[in-house]
């Protein structure tokens, strides 16, 4: 399975970005998708996740900002982001698996190769 993320890039505080992670070569189906991000000197943390019921997760620092969504039609998850803020910068990265914990990224099984999100103050 290949996923694809997308839609990432450079907004001021308090912009929005809306991401995409299609995948190909399998459905989203029966799997729980997750978006991760890795800021530079730090470790990659949880960000959302969407189970195939329909279950949404979300970081406490992302609460109420982001939406996570599906679209099983288009084989696509999307993170919309809000209100972001300079600490949202991050390479955003999103996963696919069938994990216990789906705040815990070794938990998945398939990643993306990432898209940047940059947030100027």
């Amino acid at each position: 399975v290949q996923l694809q993320a997308s839609g990432g890039g450079l907004v001021q505080a308090g912009g929005s970005l809306r991401l995409s992670c299609a995948a190909s070569g399998r459905t989203f189906g029966p799997y729980t998708t997750g978006w991760f991000r890795q800021a530079p000197g730090k470790e990659r943390e949880f960000v959302s996740a969407i189970s195939s019921g329909g279950t949404s997760y979300y970081a406490d620092s992302v609460k109420g900002r982001f939406t996570i969504s599906r679209d099983n039609a288009k084989n696509t998850v999307y993170l919309q982001m809000n209100s972001l803020n300079p600490e949202d910068t991050a390479v955003y990265y999103c996963a696919l698996g069938l994990p216990l914990d789906a705040t815990t990224p070794t938990s998945y099984n398939y990643w993306g190769q990432g898209t940047l999100v940059t947030v100027s103050s």
